[in-house]
């Protein structure tokens, strides 16, 4: 590991982001994401002591060529993002929204939750399961309030994780007599929201714009811890534990049947008393009522700070909203990719082709990636080959073997097959001859 990497590593501890979790696999299985941004690879590579200047020289401009290559894949998903969205974006103009019929926005709706969840996929996000996501709601937080989620107000909600880690939380418990302490706390490093509100739902606008519009909204957040996953959802509302509402009634039930019970046993000499004896329970009867009141108001004291808590939260570990998070998550979806593909061609250009036949596996690939990020970059992947394997397919930069083996040819036949590519993505400098329309067009782009 670099010495950046390990002064990151001595921040993170220091501060209390997350870290990774236990080796043990056992304990959570190891995820597709390459922590590793695609700058830092791309060197990490190109500093390789067998490379020749010339070698390294032409290895960075494979890079730039894959990049492009697939940045210009992304951008053609973006697009098709933006149009199947923007007429359910909540943050759209509404002066710009067409007006669509309820069986119309349905149809985009099934298309939008379908596209967002490819893009989760590419990203390494994992959809987590009603089961799961009902077991954190289960659990209470550790600001020590139980919270309930109504999942009726949702027509669908999806929620995705990518990032499983231990992260660190200070509470005062009355085990250690209050006394701050350190906890382990399991966490999602990224969790993405995308729900749509059912058409009777409460929380809908009550002056939509637009009759029966039901946008679709979505949340990013970072480190959100998996008991807290229910702060995150629209409706939820905070749900009084036993311990709590034996604060407050037993008190104030046990003093006002005291006080009944004195009332009906000495009525006589509380008759006799007048009316310093009434005004004597009177003033015991409101002590009693004054305690559960005060209980209570402790209660809304403990959700008050909860809330202001969770706003301050949320407020830093927010990192995107709506169409914002088709962005970011594209972007990263985009460097995996080439973090995948770049790094499966290298290990089949310096290694694999020193073997007898020239060619790998895909699980002899798979295996020498794991390993030289486990070993260079002191991470634990589960690297995604198949993935990795399909773009150089598709890009023509490796060569199918007999036997499941493949291989790569010469580097400078690899930046020619990908200048080849770039250059056919338009082919209108190959026409021969163009119709008078065409030219008119041509006209136009060049204006």
């Amino acid at each position: 590991m670099s010495q950046d990497a390990a002064s990151d590593d001595l921040l993170a501890s220091a501060s209390g982001v997350p870290s990774e979790l236990p080796l043990d696999e056992t304990v959570q299985p190891r995820e597709h994401f390459i922590p590793l941004r695609k700058a830092e690879l791309v060197t990490l590579l190109a500093n390789d002591k067998t490379l020749s200047t010339e070698e390294r020289q032409q290895f960075l401009e494979l890079c730039q060529l894959v990049g492009s290559t697939i940045h210009f894949d992304y951008h053609r998903k973006l697009e098709e993002l933006k149009e199947a969205y923007f007429s359910l974006d909540p943050d759209v103009d509404e002066r710009t929204r067409e007006a669509s019929s309820p069986a119309q926005e349905e149809q985009q709706a099934g298309i939008v939750f379908q596209k967002f969840g490819q893009m989760m996929e590419r990203a390494n996000f994992r959809k987590l399961s009603s089961e799961e996501v009902h077991t954190s709601l289960e659990s209470a937080s550790h600001w020590g309030l139980n919270l309930n989620v109504d999942f009726k107000i949702f027509e669908r909600l999806d929620v995705y994780a990518r990032g499983d880690v231990l992260g660190k939380r200070k509470v005062r418990t009355w085990q250690k007599w209050y006394r701050e302490t350190t906890i382990d706390v399991p966490t999602y490093q990224r969790l993405a929201v995308a729900f749509r509100l059912a058409e009777e739902s409460p929380l809908g606008p009550r002056e939509a714009a637009v009759p029966h519009h039901r946008p679709i909204a979505m949340k990013l957040f970072k480190n959100i811890p998996k008991v807290d996953l229910e702060m995150l959802l629209p409706g939820t509302r905070v749900k009084m534990t036993l311990l709590d509402q034996g604060k407050i009634w037993i008190p104030t039930l046990s003093g006002v049947g005291l006080a009944l019970f004195k009332l009906f046993t000495r009525a006589a000499a509380t008759a006799l008393a007048g009316f310093s004896g009434m005004l004597g329970f009177l003033i015991l009867l409101a002590g009693t009522i004054g305690y559960g009141v005060k209980a209570f108001m402790g209660y809304l004291n403990t959700k008050d700070k909860y809330q202001l808590s969770l706003t301050r939260s949320l407020y830093f570990q927010n990192l995107d909203n709506n169409a914002g998070v088709f962005f970011r998550l594209l972007d990263e979806a985009e460097e995996q990719e080439f973090r995948e593909a770049v790094l499966a061609w290298w290990l089949l250009w310096r290694q694999a082709n020193g073997g007898d036949d020239g060619g790998w596996t895909a699980k002899q690939i798979d295996r020498a990636a794991e390993k030289l990020l486990r070993e260079r970059c002191n991470l634990r992947v589960d690297f995604e080959i198949e993935d990795a394997l399909d773009k150089l397919r598709r890009m023509n930069l490796i060569e199918a073997l007999p036997g499941g083996k493949w291989r790569v040819a010469s580097i400078s036949a690899a930046l020619y097959e990908l200048d080849r590519a770039w250059d056919n993505f338009f082919t209108y400098h190959q026409a021969p001859q163009e119709s008078p329309k065409k030219n008119v067009l041509r006209v136009l782009q060049a204006a």
